[in-house]
């Protein structure tokens, strides 16, 4: 398969289609120096984005924590979306949509002159973690940990926080995994590198509390259904050693979907079956 930015196609930017190929930023463009970038990602099933004003306006709301002035209201955003997907003739793809900071007066850390930019991709991707639907992922645990709010905005899907998550998951691959468990700034039990966690305990789930790190629109979809089945859900801090008595664990995220884990460091899970349960339920609220 040719490279992302070698393919055929259409890419929405800054309010029309372009060609793939030409779909470029220049070299100073503010983003590429300064991380002043959001996104989001988001996966169409049967031809409809799932979720998709929830990421509409959490891309707002990201742009805004990172102090860049949205040029699109949610309804733009949304036809965006619908335009490009119709363009791609994908039924099920998944959806990129990315907000930053162009180029142009500035080109020190302050960025307020530079104009601030769309763009929509939509591609088809397959299982994030390949064939771990079925046998459950491997996860190493990463050396860094998820940052204080005190130090980032946490709760925006900001480019820049994805910067030790690309360190860790490559870690992570180099050592036979799919990808790798952060703690917090506390020591909690936080998220993959892209993707909530979710754990079972004698029939009932524990999830680390977001409270310095994104609450996934899939996790927020997962619990309430969960909820909705009578299962009990405890959103709390989580110390690593309690891992060890844990049965059964997931991943939620737009790309992992529910995705079984069957390892993580020294700690073992089950495929069991609730995982395989809410796996299956979620699939089919999607293409419903």
């Amino acid at each position: 398969m040719a490279g992302y930015d070698d393919r055929e196609g259409l890419i929405w930017m800054d309010g029309e289609l372009v060609n793939w190929r030409d779909a470029k930023v220049h070299i100073l463009t503010h983003a590429m120096h300064y991380a002043s970038s959001v996104f989001e990602g988001e996966r169409a099933y049967n031809g409809k984005i799932f979720k998709s004003r929830a990421h509409s306006e959490r891309l707002i709301a990201s742009a805004e924590a990172l102090d860049m002035p949205m040029p699109y209201s949610v309804d733009d955003i949304e036809k965006a979306k619908e335009e490009t997907l119709k363009a791609s003739g994908l039924q099920d793809a998944y959806v990129r949509a990315v907000v930053w900071r162009g180029s142009g007066e500035d080109m020190g850390v302050a960025s307020a002159k530079n104009p601030v930019r769309m763009a929509v991709a939509v591609w088809g991707w397959g299982a994030y973690y390949g064939d771990a639907k079925m046998q459950g992922a491997k996860l190493d645990i990463a050396e860094f940990k998820r940052p204080s709010p005190e130090t980032i905005p946490v709760h925006a899907k900001a480019a820049g926080l994805y910067m030790i998550c690309t360190i860790s998951k490559h870690k992570a691959e180099a050592k036979g995994c799919s990808d790798a468990l952060f703690m917090d700034y506390r020591g909690y039990v936080a998220e993959a590198t892209g993707a909530n966690i979710f754990f079972v305990k004698d029939g009932e789930v524990h999830t680390p509390k977001p409270d310095c790190f994104l609450n996934g629109i899939t996790r927020q979809t997962v619990i309430q259904m969960l909820k909705e089945k009578g299962i009990t859900v405890h959103e709390r801090h989580i110390m690593p050693e309690e891992m060890d008595g844990f049965e059964q664990c997931w991943l939620t995220g737009t790309a992992a979907e529910v995705t079984p884990v069957g390892e993580i460091g020294p700690y073992k899970f089950e495929v069991g079956q609730m995982t395989r349960e809410i796996a299956k339920e979620y699939e089919a609220l999607v293409r419903s």
